[in-house]
């Protein structure tokens, strides 16, 4: 996806092949939208939809206990932040059932940050409501936002009405539910792509900020667990060369996002740094062909 934010991160460290020189911000991993969808590319279901999986395969893909979703619920990103993204809040269900939006709940894992980066979330201690619109109207908000210097293999859930941004110098993998309502309530004074000012929705935003949120830390991991909510469930592993990469529940489907490392299924086929794979209930275990570092996102029944 092009943005007015992004680089060319995919290209230089992880090897895609970008059909323009624009900037690049997001690559859509994972996706199973009526605008956007995953496509299976080797095997008995090649060519197949993700939709088409979970609609049509869904016991035998990836489990029992998953029949209220009409679509897959999990996206999966990795965003390439060469600038700052705008300051944004995402509905809760709620205001979004009002608003005619969806509802997004997400996570960020630090998978490569440049010195000083800074993440803005929540906000500053003691701002209020109404300081927070004085500061919309006089185009400072980003003075009244909360930010963070995180250091990679850290994480932090953003929870919807969480006002955030990601500042420049990120390499990010996103985890979220499958949702793509954002509501910007400043943009940093600039322009998009196109030349002109990016839309901003301050009355959505205002609706959906927690403005009892304030200075959030980086999470500390409870184990190798990540973040877990309704949505999903985030567990990261080292995994030392010659082991095994496999579904915590042989019975359900796991997802495999490859931060480091290099991966060999055992039909022979090789998965390097930056790949996402969805392993069905039952595959095979995958073996390290290096030591790796692995995220692990499942779906609560």
């Amino acid at each position: 996806m092009e943005r007015v934010w992004g680089g060319r991160a995919l290209e230089d460290v992880y090897g895609r092949a970008l059909p323009s020189e624009m900037p690049f911000g997001e690559a859509w991993e994972l996706v199973d939208r009526e605008e956007q969808q995953s496509v299976v590319d080797c095997g008995p279901w090649d060519g197949m939809t993700l939709h088409q999986l979970w609609n049509e395969h869904r016991a035998g893909i990836f489990g029992e206990g998953y029949e209220s979703h009409g679509r897959f619920p999990i996206l999966l990103k990795i965003l390439d932040s060469r600038d700052d993204l705008s300051i944004q809040v995402h509905p809760s269900a709620a205001y979004a059932e009002v608003a005619g939006g969806e509802p997004k709940t997400e996570m960020w894992y630090i998978a490569d940050s440049s010195p000083g980066a800074k993440l803005y979330v929540g906000l500053k201690s003691g701002v209020s409501r109404g300081d927070f619109e004085a500061g919309v109207r006089s185009g400072t908000v980003e003075s009244l936002v909360h930010a963070i210097q995180p250091c990679r293999g850290e994480s932090i859930f953003i929870a919807s009405g969480r006002l955030h941004a990601i500042g420049a110098g990120f390499l990010i993998h996103e985890i979220q539910q499958n949702s793509d309502t954002t509501y910007r309530v400043y943009d940093w004074n600039r322009s998009g792509l196109d030349g002109r000012p990016r839309e901003l929705h301050i009355e959505q935003s205002l609706s959906s900020i927690d403005f009892d949120d304030f200075e959030p830390t980086m999470d500390a991991a409870e184990g190798k667990t990540l973040a877990s909510c309704e949505w999903f469930r985030t567990e990261k592993d080292a995994v030392s060369a010659g082991g095994q990469v496999a579904a915590p529940d042989p019975d359900r489907f796991v997802l495999v996002s490859i931060v480091e490392g290099a991966l060999v299924s055992k039909a022979g086929r090789r998965f390097h740094k930056g790949m996402t794979l969805l392993l069905p209930r039952g595959a095979s275990p995958l073996q390290a062909m290096e030591d790796s570092e692995i995220l692990f996102i499942t779906l609560p029944c």
